[in-house]
């Protein structure tokens, strides 16, 4: 399974997350998940959800796949580990531009205790 960027359609982020959730629901019945991905997702610092994303994160606004996979992380009682713990900027972001001036938190780890 291959994440969804976020110029890809709606429709294709939808199913992506549905068959996540699919495949998540056969993982074995350990007591810790712990998922690693490049999900494409910008998560931003909303006080709605921060419990689930903690405050840590390079960005202040979401977009769309931060979105669902807060969604995700929501309905399958994960926290978003890499968002949750004080670093400097510069160990923060995993994507940086060609020319070196923008710079993402893309990547997430993803876990769930039982």
């Amino acid at each position: 399974m291959q994440e969804p960027s976020e110029e890809k359609t709606d429709n294709s982020k939808d199913s992506y997350y549905e068959e996540f959730k699919q495949v998540f629901d056969h993982f074995p019945k350990y007591h810790t998940k712990i998922l690693l991905g490049d999900f494409n997702a910008k998560l931003g610092r909303e006080d709605i959800v921060i419990l689930t994303i903690g405050n840590d994160n390079l960005h202040h606004d979401s977009n769309d796949n931060s979105v669902k996979i807060m969604h995700l992380a929501i309905f399958k009682n994960l926290v978003v580990e890499s968002t949750m713990f004080l670093h400097q900027n510069i160990h923060k972001y995993s994507w940086t531009s060609p020319d070196g001036k923008i710079h993402k938190q893309i990547d997430h780890v993803l876990y769930q205790v039982i």
